[in-house]
């Protein structure tokens, strides 16, 4: 389908990318993009997004799983376009809610009432068994938000990456991949100098990233780095002078 993007899949092992948009700008557009990790019969679905992208994110699970074989849904942040949804996904599904422990007592104001339900991440982050693999989530906190985590699926070896390395799209050329990295550049530059807080967050989250062998970094806008585009963005973000560096 337009909206759908297969990102790995080994036959046990399937990463799918979804493109349901609903943020619009006069001169341009973030596209959103959604995730979803399947393994066997279990699921994680990552950065489902607002309540006007959930009747579409619910049809795509549905097809490709089976809502009540979500295992997780994982918000890196609690912006409304990544956890305007929360609470419909919480009532419709069984999953278990991975947040920032930072954000979990303020998910009642989403309409999220059974805060049982949330796994609260410790600000160092954690590790989960996940199928045969594992996934881990890598703080990344002020990158913009101050309880912020980005995911890596072991057996992909993606990164999902939020905001970080979010671009703004021109609205005559969305494109999901990218094939110029000094021209997407250009996109990615103002809103990571105005959202990112500084160079010592985002060396720190490099440095972690690093760590881990990553052939795809995949945002929560704009388009997907791969291979020799990884290492080319890790190194822009390292040395970036953002947020409180220069305002």
């Amino acid at each position: 389908m337009e909206n759908e993007t297969i990102l790995y899949d080994d036959g046990v092992h399937k990463c799918i990318m979804f493109s349901f948009d609903d943020e619009e700008q006069a001169e341009s557009y973030l596209a959103v993009n959604q995730f979803l990790i399947i393994q066997n019969n279990s699921g994680i679905l990552i950065d489902p997004g607002s309540q006007s992208a959930f009747d579409e994110m619910y049809d795509a699970v549905e097809r490709h799983l089976g809502v009540d074989k979500l295992k997780y849904v994982f918000y890196s942040h609690q912006d409304p376009d990544v956890a305007g949804s929360i609470a419909e996904w919480s009532v419709s599904s069984p999953a278990k809610i991975i947040i920032s422990g930072l954000w979990s007592r303020f998910m009642s104001h989403y309409g999220l009432m059974d805060l049982d339900r949330i796994m609260a991440l410790p600000d160092q982050g954690a590790k989960i068994n996940f199928g045969e693999n594992y996934i881990q989530f890598i703080p990344a906190h002020f990158l913009h938000s101050p309880g912020n985590f980005t995911v890596y699926d072991s057996r992909s070896k993606i990164v999902f990456s939020g905001d970080i390395g979010a671009a703004v799209m021109p609205t005559h050329n969305i494109y999901k991949e990218i094939t110029d990295f000094e021209s997407h550049l250009t996109l990615l530059e103002a809103f990571h100098k105005r959202y990112m807080a500084g160079n010592n967050f985002t060396k720190k989250w490099v440095h972690n990233v690093r760590k881990y062998e990553v052939d795809m970094i995949a945002p929560q806008h704009g388009a997907i780095f791969k291979g020799e585009d990884v290492k080319k963005f890790l190194d822009w973000f390292e040395t970036l002078q953002c947020g409180g560096d220069i305002m």
